[in-house]
């Protein structure tokens, strides 16, 4: 699991937060079973961030970029209207099969579409506007997942970014994610067209608002 506290200080955490349903408690074993990188998986935590996120924006339209295997999809469907609609763009083929394995299992899984290939090709096919977006891909296209979304964003809405302190080496940045990720992270720092505050929850949400 990626997270910058101690694993009892993120147990508790969990422990006072909304509990999650057996489906997400099932697709986390899943993942953990099924897929060679479990520790991509959003966890319960941020899940339970991104839902209550949604709600309280009173999100219709959220787009997500990195689907892994569901879990965070499907935490943000639970806060959705039943006429909401996520899309979610991922790349690889077989944690997308559990992905869908997993919607089809959800009474919330209608309100998500998935689109498979490169999400750079997928956003140029995307009309707007989103009150939502989710950026948690591959770290060293966050830059350019952000200047492609920005546009699609109603003014208001929010985009969160997951792992913008990649394990605290944005600190002193010493391979190509990291890098890529505090690049980001100063220009989102110095953008007049957004408010942002950045979160150290897990391993950092950029939590940013379009003006």
């Amino acid at each position: 699991m990626l997270t910058l506290v101690s694993p009892e200080l993120e147990a508790y955490s969990v422990a006072k937060s909304e509990p999650t349903g057996k489906l997400l408690d099932e697709l986390e074993r899943i993942t953990h079973q099924e897929t060679d990188l479990p520790i991509m998986l959003t966890g319960a935590l941020e899940g339970r961030f991104l839902k209550l996120m949604v709600q309280t924006i009173g999100a219709k339209r959220v787009l997500e970029i990195g689907t892994f295997t569901g879990y965070s999809a499907l935490s943000m469907a639970e806060g959705m209207p039943a006429d909401g609609e996520i899309i979610t763009l991922d790349l690889d083929p077989a944690s997308s099969e559990i992905a869908k394995r997993f919607f089809a299992k959800s009474e919330h899984g209608n309100k998500i579409k998935l689109l498979l290939g490169p999400a750079l090709d997928s956003i140029k096919t995307l009309k707007g506007a989103f009150d939502l977006v989710f950026i948690d891909a591959d770290k060293v296209n966050y830059g350019n997942y952000y200047e492609a979304v920005l546009p699609l964003v109603r003014s208001g809405g929010v985009i969160l970014i997951d792992n913008v302190l990649y394990s605290g080496q944005v600190v002193q940045p010493n391979c190509d994610n990291s890098r890529a990720i505090a690049e980001l992270n100063d220009k989102i720092a110095k953008d007049e067209r957004v408010d942002r505050v950045l979160l150290p929850i897990r391993d950092g949400v950029f939590f940013v608002r379009k003006k």
